[in-house]
């Protein structure tokens, strides 16, 4: 069956299993979901949305003397599908009890099917069951977000400018099977502390074969001292609810992943053991402990926002197997206002610095972005520069529109 039938199949059984089975389908406002539904007994509710991005890349590369030829010729072009997703979220038995799925079904998404997936292809993004057993206290099972840096947990449908920065490709835990505890706590009238554990299997998302080394350790903390943001804009892109007072997060997150076996942590290319200075040994693999800290801050008042974050990677052994750990720091800083038209405006900062594989590169961005329906309808487009050693590397120029049921 090719992905397009199986997207196909995925929705007419979903739809076909709701309409039987439910009792009440509501269709929500856009952007809210496709439709709600509960069963005659209220023992279940499930909400399916959709969305979509759709993403337009023209790039430019310096030459040698860090100049840049503007020849429509030597531009690079690229347009396609970015994200698709069909997401389903609601309650089982209880409200306490919850869950979320999400599936991705692009090629970017997906990515290539390999060993590591049993030659599947990686559509599942979330499979997490969320149970709040006790007061504020929730136990996550499954496949989800881990809680590392700021800018990853927004959701990508939630950003504000085109995509996320050098600091989270290079840095992110991204999502990783295993599970988390959460809670959260308010201080006087509104100072407010949350707190997540996490501990998870260490390979990254879909990873069914070749699980090696140990666990990974997550532990993350956050202080609100002007109480909770409207709407969990301490988690969305831009002041669209234009707090009208100041709002104000700051994080903390440290990981460890126990005899990894990848560049980053559990993510990036598989690290294999190099035999005799040649070629790696299918299925044998190198492993180091690989430390991760993130510091972040995100801030919002009257359409003003800025998020800051500071990223560190060290690892026991850095250079084993066929290809090193990468180890270093990022800096990444945003900022943007919203007027009253509902235009943005937004510019970001990103430095990379890593240890013995790569230069300092830095990113120079400013985009605009109109907001239509909030999120869930706008049409983004941003100006990248980057440097490596200070010298021109190159430009790269983005328009998406997103549009979510």
């Amino acid at each position: 069956m090719n992905k397009a039938k199986l997207r196909l199949v995925l929705l007419i059984l979903t739809l076909s299993i709701t309409n039987l089975n439910a009792q009440k389908l509501k269709l929500d406002s856009f952007g809210k979901g496709i439709f709600n539904s509960v069963a005659k007994d209220s023992t279940w509710s499930m909400k399916f949305g959709l969305r979509m991005q759709y993403l337009t890349t023209i790039g430019l590369d310096a030459d040698e003397n860090s100049h840049f030829d503007f020849d429509p010729n030597n531009l690079k072009t690229d347009t396609k599908v970015r994200r698709y997703r069909l997401k389903f979220d609601g309650f089982v038995l209880s409200p306490k009890l919850k869950y979320k799925i999400e599936l991705g079904m692009s090629n970017n998404d997906t990515g290539s099917a390999n060993e590591y997936t049993k030659l599947g292809p990686k559509l599942i993004l979330d499979a997490v069951l969320k149970w709040n057993f006790y007061k504020n206290l929730e136990l996550w099972a499954g496949q989800t977000k881990l809680p590392g840096n700021r800018e990853r947990v927004i959701s990508s449908a939630n950003m504000q400018l085109v995509d996320r920065s050098l600091l989270n490709k290079e840095f992110t835990l991204d999502r990783d099977m295993g599970f988390q505890l959460r809670n959260h706590h308010t201080i006087g009238k509104q100072f407010l502390i949350r707190e997540v554990f996490a501990i998870t299997q260490g390979e990254g998302r879909n990873i069914t074969t070749g699980n090696v080394g140990g666990q990974q350790y997550t532990s993350r903390v956050e202080v609100l001292p002007f109480g909770a943001f409207t709407s969990k804009g301490d988690y969305s892109g831009g002041d669209l609810k234009r707090e009208p007072t100041q709002k104000l997060s700051i994080g903390a997150t440290y990981n460890h992943n126990d005899r990894a076996s990848r560049q980053r942590g559990s993510q990036g290319s598989i690290i294999e053991i190099i035999i005799d200075n040649d070629k790696p040994e299918d299925d044998v693999f190198a492993t180091t402990d690989v430390n991760t800290s993130f510091v972040d801050f995100m801030y919002k008042y009257k359409g003003y926002s800025a998020m800051g974050e500071f990223a560190y990677r060290n690892a026991d052994d850095t250079k084993l197997g066929s290809k090193p750990v990468k180890v270093g720091k990022g800096y990444n800083l945003a900022t943007g206002y919203l007027f009253k038209n509902n235009y943005e405006i937004a510019a970001r900062y990103t430095q990379i610095d890593y240890k013995g594989v790569a230069n300092t590169t830095e990113q120079y961005t400013v985009g605009v972005s109109k907001y239509i329906v909030g999120h869930a309808l706008k049409i983004q487009t941003d100006l990248s520069y980057t440097t490596v050693d200070y010298a021109s590397k190159g430009l790269q120029y983005r328009i998406q529109f997103e549009v979510h049921f």
